[in-house]
């Protein structure tokens, strides 16, 4: 079994900074990227930033210049600091993991439980 285990969310005020982090653990052979996502009330699950095991990275646009997605892989575990924070960066953040668990696993996708971050005005 693999289990993805967020810390680091919490209530904040506008302008802001969180670090958010996330602890892969249990069977995994190899990880090929890891992310975080975020929803917030009402509003369909999105994107805000990925890393893949080369150190590739993607964002959201709306968070571009204000988070840094980065991470361990000798401890498969990623972080997102999270500076400038917005209102609007308010909703739940869930981890993502895509991984393999065996050698001869194909690809899997994993989430973690989610954690809240509040952005207060």
């Amino acid at each position: 079994q693999v289990q993805l285990v967020e810390s680091g969310g919490g209530l904040v005020q506008a302008g802001g900074s969180l670090r958010l982090s996330c602890a892969a653990s249990g069977s995994i052979f190899s990880i090929i990227s890891m992310g975080w996502y975020r929803q917030a009330p009402g509003k369909q699950r999105e994107l805000v930033a990925v890393i893949t095991s080369g150190g590739s990275t993607n964002y959201a646009d709306s968070v571009k210049g204000r988070f840094t997605i980065s991470r361990d892989n000798a401890k498969n575990t990623v972080y997102v600091q999270m500076n400038s924070l917005k209102p609007e960066d308010t909703g739940v953040y869930y981890c993502n993991a895509d991984l393999r668990p065996r050698i001869t696993s194909s690809i899997r996708d994993y989430w973690g439980q989610g954690t809240q971050v509040t952005v207060s005005s």
